[in-house]
This record gives structure tokens, sequence and C-alpha cells, in this order.
């Protein structure tokens, strides 16, 4: 087939190169399972391993979807959407792909689009994913701005977020969105299962995250220590570009998304630090065996016509149990210098 100017993997195998067509659509999935456009049976290919979408801008972008064995671009794990360009190699598991994306002047793709009410164009969500969504708050932070310098608070936030960031990283995952004092976090979960390891980063992630908070709070000169509370919940979510075509945004979208914040929300009228969904609860409990870590809740929330099932905790107990279950990944988070030279407390 003469692909024109049409972008295009060439797939590098032992036995030649095969060239896959990125011509139809704008949004393509590649895994093991029959289920993707690009059906790669190579063992160290998830069953659904990642997308490669196009958007109205002419650009690339390479989504891992939580793959086993990782998805790189020229040698380098990525685990955030990434732009690839003509020339780069990406590496799915073991296998590899020359992307080769001759700039075209006419339109040769079909694009999938709606308009929005500005006139801009935002590509329609393309895939439905199992995911874990993780939503961090900061507490107290309207009285934290009334009563700190605006000086110390940029520097405490901006390192707090900076390495909020560096621990979901290691975790597994990204940070989707900064949301005022908030994030939000995604773990993509391969097939339509979680993993007892998926779900132990997920949670230690977060016990890192209230680690490092604390350990914030002895760097500067604070008028009270620095707490957070988070939600998680488990579910389908659909994900792709949900941006305009200058400006892609790729993040996901849907109820399961929503549930997160509102159970972050409710942990302040349940007196707790952590709420999570029964469907991460279930995930979890395998792992939990005996230990009694969180609560159970009936509780209604926010935008929902129904009593919701809600498993609520502090994270004294959690990183009781956390601790036993792995000692050897105890919280050792150490932070940075403050990059602007301000005062910090003193010891």
């Amino acid at each position: 087939m003469n692909q024109g100017n049409s972008p295009y993997p060439i797939l590098i195998a032992d036995n030649g190169q095969r060239q896959l067509s990125l011509v139809d659509g704008n949004c393509w999935t590649v895994g093991r399972g029959d289920d993707n456009q690009f059906v790669v049976k190579d063992r160290s290919i998830s069953r659904n391993h990642a997308i490669i979408q196009y958007t109205d801008a002419g650009d690339h972008f390479l989504i891992d979807l939580g793959s086993s064995n990782g998805t790189f671009v020229n040698g380098r794990r990525v685990n955030i959407p990434v732009t690839i360009k003509d020339g780069d190699t990406v590496t799915f598991g073991q296998t590899e792909f020359a992307f080769h994306c001759p700039r075209s002047t006419e339109g040769t793709f079909a694009e999938d689009t709606e308009g929005t009410l500005d006139g801009t164009v935002t590509s329609i969500l393309h895939l439905r994913k199992l995911m874990s969504v993780m939503v961090v708050d900061m507490r107290n932070f309207t009285i934290l701005t009334r009563q700190t310098n605006e000086n110390l608070l940029s520097e405490v936030m901006s390192t707090w977020f900076r390495n909020a960031g560096a621990i979901i990283r290691t975790r597994g995952s990204w940070v989707d969105k900064y949301i005022g004092d908030a994030l939000m976090a995604l773990w993509f979960h391969n097939g339509e299962t979680v993993t007892k390891q998926e779900m132990m980063n997920i949670f230690l992630a977060l016990d890192d995250l209230n680690q490092m908070t604390k350990e914030l709070s002895q760097h500067y000169p604070l008028p009270f220590e620095l707490r957070i509370g988070a939600g998680i919940n488990t579910g389908h979510a659909m994900i792709g570009n949900a941006g305009s075509g200058d400006q892609p945004d790729y993040t996901a979208l849907g109820d399961t998304v929503n549930a997160a914040f509102r159970l972050e929300s409710i942990t302040k009228e349940l007196n707790a630090e952590v709420a999570i969904g029964a469907a991460t609860y279930r995930y979890l409990a395998p792992l939990l065996g005996k230990h009694r870590v969180f609560k159970e809740f009936s509780v209604e929330l926010k935008g929902y016509d129904i009593p919701a099932i809600v498993h609520a905790t502090n994270f004294a107990p959690l990183n009781a149990f956390l601790q036993l279950a792995n000692p050897a990944e105890s919280s050792q988070v150490s932070l940075p210098q403050p990059e602007t030279g301000l005062i910090q407390k003193s010891s």
C-alpha cells in the first residue's frame, strides 16, 4: 500500500520490516489482544499496551496504558503522554517500531472530531479503560493562604507539587491534573483486573505523599502542620485527548473520576484522611487480610441519587499496615533544598 505523505510506523522484526498504516481515524491502539488496531503477538507486550493519538494540530501522542513491560521512546521509558516525531524509535515491551512521519500539506486524516461552543475542534475520547484514580488535596489551604507570606507559600506548594510528581512517577503513574491545591493521578490496569502489586503501589504512593508532606512542614516556618486528604476510586473511564487542536489535553473522564473527587471531599465528614470506593476496597481486601485498617460507611455523595459504600481510614493505621506488608518499602522521602533561599524552620 502506497502511504504517500501519511504517517506510519514501521515494525522492525527479526524477519524483516512490516509497515503499519496510520491512515484510518485518529486513534490507534497497540497490544497483544485481538481488539487492537495493531496486534503484535509478543509475550512482552500487554493485551492493551499503548495508544497512538493524532491531534488536529498535526501531532502524534503516545500514551502507555499501564503496560507490564513498559513503552520506550529512543530508549527512555515513558509514563506520561509524549509527542513522537519522525525518526523516533518506539519500543513496546521488546518489539521496536521506527516511526516515520513525513509532513503533509494535504489533509490525509479522517479526523474524528466535534466542535465546541467557541468554534474550536476537540478530539473525541476514544478508549474505555480500567483504572484507579487518586485525588489528593491539601487540607486547610484557604487558612494557610491567609496566614502565610505569598513568596513562602509559593515555594512550599511548588516543592510539594514537584515532590508529589516524582513520588507518583516512581510508583508507576503520573499526575494527570494539578488543580489549585489538589492533584489527580491515574493508574491504568492491564485487562479487566487489578493485580496485588498494582494496588500496593497506589497505597505506597499515597503513604509516600503523606510522609513527604509531613517532612515539608518541618522545612518551613508555617503556622500549622501541612496535612492532606485523599480519595481513591477504581473503575472504567474514557481516556484520550479532550483538548483543542493546539492544546491537547490527555485525561480521563467519567463517573469513576468524578467519584474519586467526591470520595476525597467526604473524608472531612467522616473524620478521616483517606476514603476509597467499594471496587478499590474489593481489590485491596486480599492484601489487607485480617488487618482492620478501614471502616465501612454508607454515605450520600454529592451528585449521586443512592447511598454509596465507602471505606475510610487515617494515615496512621494505613502506614502501620504498609510497614508490615512491605518492610523494605518504608517511606524514605528526601526533600530538595529550597530553590529561592527562603528562611526555613529553625531546628
